[in-house]
């Protein structure tokens, strides 16, 4: 098989293809009809639904293993731990919580006003909402309200026509997708769609249990601890006495995690399950191209045709180099959930209607200079791909929110099951 290249790719790109796409089949590590455990959802449910698959005559039931929104949270991963591992370099935001470590008194540090644990650094890629996030909007450029800054405000002018300033900031929002609902426009805020879309799903499932089970918030923002929202659209922590429309929850405000649902009781539910055997499961990748080839990256006020060509490209190795140190790292979904592929991965490109798509190998450090080699490209043409991270600094309320959410916390019974 051939190996996926910078010239398919840019050929790919420039041309009419729709999609690089890869399908392949797991089974449970611990082998054929071993039992999983599939995440859940509002209602405390499984995702579970009745699919029409190839070769069936009837549909088939399935249930969802890992959803879009988990598979790209897995590949932001993958590119976070090769950034960290001086493997890529690419544009990425941090919010540096550092000079607020605690002392390892916690009475000292509930007295202090320090954080209680350990925050360290947060990027865009590990934050829920990539750049449009609450974490990003709460903290300070220089000093600044980030989203005040001359860098932050230009989040205010992009669109599909002028997509530039988030290539420069946060490449991932136009792989992954982004919508900028926190910020000034509100539900207006701009748009974007997913051009990467990867979902696994168990085929022929047996469904029982019911886990608890949601991505949480990196600061752990506790619901208890209250926010006051402000005449000019921001908020401030509430004092504990505060009351009033303008006193909610932090999740009003873009912070703190969706609540999990009560557990249920094992000996007197009898709706209570305990995981799910399936036939085998599937995971689809698709990178959709013709997503890729709305997006226009101007530069100084100027449309340039290759210039948008050469961006795209490096948007499609980007995707492609996540999925591939995705599917290396392995398929450990979550306890209990670890899979284990049928064979290697297989990149199809969908070129020409009615021909058999071409089949191409890519492994974790070809893709890393496939991406190298696209992003030297996209800077001979002018574009921007600061390699040194842009660093924020929280600001003293979202730290105060941080904190006493941490005090909340230190409150709290932990029941271990």
């Amino acid at each position: 098989m051939e190996q996926l290249t910078l010239e398919v790719v840019q050929r790919a790109v420039s041309g009419s293809a729709a999609a690089f796409r890869c399908r392949r089949r797991l089974q449970p590590a611990g082998g054929t009809g071993d039992k999983v455990f599939p995440p859940t959802f509002a209602g405390a449910v499984y995702a579970v639904e009745q699919r029409r698959i190839p070769g069936r005559e009837m549909p088939v039931t399935c249930v969802l293993l890992d959803s879009v929104q988990s598979q790209a949270n897995r590949m932001e991963l993958a590119l976070q731990e090769a950034i960290d591992a001086g493997k890529v370099r690419l544009p990425i935001i941090v919010v540096d919580f550092s000079g607020f470590d605690p002392t390892g008194d916690i009475e000292a540090d509930r007295a202090s006003g320090r954080l209680i644990d350990r925050v360290g650094r947060i990027t865009s890629l590990q934050v829920p909402h990539r750049l449009a996030d609450a974490i990003l909007r709460d903290s300070n450029l220089d000093g600044h309200p980030f989203r005040k800054s001359a860098r932050g405000k230009t989040l205010n002018t992009v669109s599909v026509g002028n997509a530039t300033p988030l290539l420069e900031l946060c490449p991932t929002a136009l792989l992954f997708g982004m919508w900028d609902s926190h910020g000034p426009k509100g539900g207006l805020g701009p748009k974007f769609e997913r051009a990467m879309v990867s979902e696994i799903i168990g085929v022929g499932a047996e469904v029982a249990d019911l886990r608890r089970g949601v991505r949480r918030d990196p600061l752990e923002i506790r619901a208890a601890v209250k926010v006051r929202k402000t005449p000019d659209s921001s908020w401030e922590v509430a004092k504990s006495e505060a009351r009033g429309k303008d006193v909610v929850a932090p999740s009003e405000v873009g912070h703190s995690s969706v609540p999990f649902p009560k557990q249920r009781d094992k000996k007197t539910d009898e709706n209570y399950f305990d995981g799910a055997t399936i036939e085998y499961a599937e995971q689809t990748t698709t990178l959709s191209l013709i997503c890729l080839r709305r997006l226009r990256f101007p530069l100084n006020g100027s449309v340039d045709p290759d210039v948008d060509v050469a961006a795209r490209t490096v948007l499609a190795a980007l995707g492609l180099t996540a999925a591939t140190l995705a599917f290396e790292a392995g398929t450990d979904l979550r306890s209990r959930c670890l899979l284990w592929p049928d064979g290697p991965m297989t990149w199809e490109l969908l070129d020409r209607p009615g021909l058999e798509p071409e089949k191409y190998s890519l492994k974790g450090e070809e893709a890393i200079l496939l991406l190298n080699g696209t992003v030297a490209q996209a800077k001979r043409k002018g574009l921007p791909w600061p390699e040194e991270p842009l660093i924020l600094k929280p600001s003293r309320a979202l730290v105060d929110l941080v904190r006493l959410s941490q005090v909340e916390a230190t409150k709290e019974i932990v029941e271990t099951p």
